[in-house]
């Protein structure tokens, strides 16, 4: 039987509540699908850095480094300097594991679930392919002259051409496999998002996904600034297959996407360094004031299981998680994906092992 070495890192608030029902559904598919995952628990969190003021040290970075994945619940604390304990654990994975894609399928699997008027299933079914090491969440910045009249704070964007280049190729390379594996074999197509009219550096962009898109002319290459970007996501996001853009546009765009889906209660992403340890969680916070009530929607922890297990390898098993969740919102069975539903946490990760055990 394979074996996977995962860890897992609750967090905070609803994270662990959401993380709970993510694991059942692992457990039913390891039962299922005959495979195994030897699960490593890690504390870090706002909560645990309250109690030890400890945060991730650089040896449990090199253990991450081994393992095969990392399932992320959610991590914040209201009572902990903003972005402090974030830094630590999320940047931790994304910088010490150089997890270089972040991978957010928007994919919309009932209509009433989405708030645009007249859009159907068929039209809302992308993937964003966001660069998620460089930009300006490169931590190079700070402030001078802090809290005094004079303060000034900078922030530095950096990108490099290695890292641009091996993000457009990862995401031609996608939107390639993707339209493959389609059942409706439309042509491969790719759009990158930039600002680069006004952000003149982010011409690296525009040339780098020229000049690679030289090595595939079997995929369609589109271009769009990011504010008519944002625009054509609500208007027409039917156009839309496979997107390439920066850390900070890919950041925001994918919020964007995921209310187009239902909400971000539904939305899971990978965090990935191609054929190397990844991470993968919700993309919600960690929502402290529904912490402990059983109320928060766990479909988007259960998506990310499904992510994970298609990344492993184990793609019957990510199917058979998704095909479970599509089934339960066209049927209506799960109304919405947010706390509204009138259904639990726990009730609504029973109800996707009932429905995977039942075959649908």
């Amino acid at each position: 039987m394979k074996t996977y070495n995962v860890g897992l890192i609750p967090g905070d608030g609803i994270g662990p509540e959401v993380v709970n029902e993510g694991l059942k559904v692992l457990n039913t598919a390891m039962s299922l699908d005959g495979f195994a995952c030897d699960l490593i628990e890690y504390p870090y969190s706002g909560t645990y850095y309250l109690k030890t003021k400890e945060l991730v040290p650089e040896r449990v970075i090199d253990e991450w480094r081994k393992l095969d994945a990392v399932f992320l619940g959610a991590i914040g604390h209201p009572d902990v300097e903003t972005g402090l304990v974030e830094r630590s654990v999320i940047l931790g994975l994304r910088f010490g594991l150089d997890l270089y894609i972040n991978l957010r399928p928007i994919k919309l699997y009932a209509s009433n679930l989405c708030p645009l008027k007249d859009k159907k299933p068929a039209d809302i079914d992308f993937v964003v392919v966001r660069e998620n090491t460089e930009g300006l969440y490169a931590q190079i910045g700070g402030f001078l002259k802090k809290g005094t009249p004079d303060e000034v704070a900078t922030v530095t964007g950096v990108y490099t051409r290695k890292g641009v280049e091996r993000a457009i190729r990862y995401a031609y390379e996608y939107a390639r496999q993707r339209a493959a594996n389609s059942p409706h074999s439309k042509a491969p197509r790719l759009t990158l998002v930039d600002k680069s009219n006004a952000i003149r550096p982010q011409d690296i962009w525009t040339r780098a996904f020229a000049e690679v898109g030289q090595e595939y002319p079997d995929v369609e290459q589109d271009h769009a600034y990011v504010d008519a970007c944002t625009m054509w996501m609500i208007k027409n996001p039917e156009w839309f297959d496979t997107m390439v853009t920066t850390n900070l546009f890919g950041d925001i765009i994918t919020d964007l996407g995921a209310m187009l889906q239902g909400g971000m209660g539904i939305a899971a992403s990978g965090n990935l360094h191609p054929g190397r340890t990844s991470m993968f969680e919700p993309i919600h916070g960690s929502a402290p004031k529904y912490a402990g009530k059983n109320m928060a929607c766990p479909l988007g922890a259960i998506m990310a299981v499904s992510m994970m297990l298609e990344y492993l390898g184990e793609r019957a098993a990510a199917l058979r998680i998704e095909n479970a969740v599509s089934h339960l919102l066209v049927s209506g069975a799960i109304p919405s994906v947010d706390s509204r539903s009138g259904l639990s946490t726990t009730q609504i990760g029973d109800m996707v092992v009932e429905t995977m055990r039942a075959g649908n």
